[in-house]
């Protein structure tokens, strides 16, 4: 048996080697088990989130005057970061509002030169010391971490996910408790 699995490695690689390399995409799945959308709709939501970031990318005038924040859950769009005017600000949002499958847009961009390195790095150690806080939180039964998507933008925290109200008033409560947070936000799609 282990001889035949040997062979099929080596013959799956020979083909390999001679027929070349595939352009083909090979998709992840950002599905997890404690995930309580569907499979099909977290991959829309990666394509969204995708599709959203290359249009940014793609406009010359976005990269240079705006630093934005793209974040999909359940076909909500969270937008969060800085636009140099309100102009930029609009077409951003506008830009999130076309793309396939959105079903709603939260504008948190605010007009403001866009935020400088310490102040990406702060927010990086806020979103991380939130992770770890909310991954002591086990009293809750059927409760993942990983349910809670956190996105913290100039000491500001976003909070997405599907959850069920005392879930949600736990995790408020538990984040309230880090120093250095500005405010807030949440973008739950609750259950109940």
């Amino acid at each position: 048996m282990k001889n035949v699995k040997l062979l099929v490695v080596l013959f799956c690689t020979l083909a390999t080697l001679t027929a070349g390399c595939s352009t083909k995409k090979i998709r992840t799945n950002p599905h997890t088990a404690a995930d309580r959308r569907t499979m099909d709709m977290a991959e829309i939501d990666k394509d969204i989130e995708t599709d959203i970031k290359e249009n940014l990318r793609d406009d010359d005038e976005m990269r240079r005057f705006s630093h934005v924040n793209v974040t999909v859950y359940n076909g909500a769009v969270l937008l969060t970061g800085e636009a140099m005017n309100e102009v930029t600000k609009i077409k951003i949002v506008e830009m999130a509002r076309i793309v396939k499958n959105v079903k709603m847009v939260h504008d948190n961009l605010i007009v403001d030169y866009p935020s400088d390195n310490l102040s990406r790095a702060n927010d990086r150690r806020l979103m991380q010391n939130i992770k770890r806080a909310l991954a002591q939180i086990h009293d809750l039964p059927n409760f993942d971490p990983s349910l809670i998507r956190v996105v913290v933008e100039q000491s500001s925290v976003y909070l997405m996910g599907r959850v069920h109200r005392d879930e949600g008033t736990i995790v408020i409560n538990v984040v309230r408790l880090e120093p250095d947070i500005r405010q807030i936000i949440t973008v739950f799609d609750y259950l109940d």
